[in-house]
């Protein structure tokens, strides 16, 4: 799926997978994780600053040798490059035209004119991510808002990512076990930056979720994140996934009052399943719901 395409995402539990890994090749396919919507082949933060060489010559190798007829159709592949020097050199390798887009990590107006020069002439889905000391101004975020919404940009956004971990760092915290990200300081932040960009019609993906065996709280934190409006959440470990999944998965109530909803002759109010809906206010909405299932089909 690339920019042409104008659909709403369901990115589901978007897998950050360090491009030093070995099964890179099978990860990517999607051999190894059937069920996987979507993958991240990190260059950043996964990557120590000594092993950054070898993990662009091993994902140099699996671009490469990646066969298109074994690859599922239905996995969304981006790389998380380090900077524009790095995506100058992934644009580069022989195969690159095998991934879906690229996430753009520490995204700020500052490098939006070295990215946009790299591709000009690409056709790529981008996903740059909110995650340094200008998400805490209002006023900066507004201004890139506004940045992103010319034509040379929003038609390749496919969603925006928040990085949780690096806005913590930036207050001297991390996440403590037991606690959602709605319940530190970030949790007004992630209302801010909601209000700011989805009226503008952009997609926004939530944070990571730090700790691995706790499926209790993250499942309480994706229900959080799908009740925010975020269309999606990164995973860590593949043990996140089906968690994540089934938090942003759309119930088969839901899909019937979606489908009510767009009918011609839907009536002004109605009741289902114990909630009252109006065409008028809630048809945005049915919209988003037929389309995320339409991409669960696929």
């Amino acid at each position: 799926m690339k920019p042409a395409t104008a659909r709403t995402p369901h990115l589901g539990a978007s897998l950050y997978v360090p491009a030093t890994r070995p099964k890179l090749a099978a990860v990517l396919s999607g051999r190894e994780l059937p069920t996987l919507r979507s993958v991240i082949a990190c260059t950043e933060d996964a990557v120590a600053d000594g092993e950054l060489e070898g993990a662009l010559a091993n994902l140099a190798t699996v671009l490469r040798a990646l066969d298109p007829i074994e690859m599922r159709s239905d996995l969304l592949r981006f790389v998380r490059v380090r900077n524009p020097a790095v995506m100058a050199r992934v644009l580069d390798m022989p195969g690159v035209e095998k991934i879906d887009g690229f996430v753009l990590p520490k995204f700020t107006l500052a490098v939006l004119p070295q990215y946009q020069a790299l591709l000009k002439a690409r056709n790529f889905w981008l996903m740059p991510t909110l995650e340094t000391s200008e998400v805490f101004e209002q006023d900066a975020m507004r201004e890139l808002s506004l940045a992103l919404c010319r034509k040379e940009w929003k038609p390749r956004i496919l969603a925006l990512r928040v990085g949780g971990s690096d806005l913590l760092r930036l207050l001297g915290l991390r996440r403590t076990r037991g606690f959602t990200l709605y319940d530190t300081p970030l949790g007004s932040l992630l209302s801010q930056l909601i209000l700011t960009f989805k009226p503008l019609g952009f997609a926004l993906t939530a944070p990571v979720f730090d700790f691995i065996e706790d499926e209790h709280v993250l499942a309480q934190e994706a229900k959080r994140d799908v009740a925010f409006g975020f269309c999606g959440k990164t995973a860590i470990h593949p043990a996140q996934i089906a968690t994540i999944e089934a938090a942003f998965h759309v119930s088969a109530s839901e899909l019937i009052a979606a489908r009510r909803l767009m009918e011609p002759d839907c009536p002004a109010v109605f009741k289902h399943d114990g909630t009252m809906y109006e065409a008028v206010v809630h048809r945005d909405w049915a919209r988003q719901v037929i389309a995320k299932r339409e991409m669960l089909a696929l």
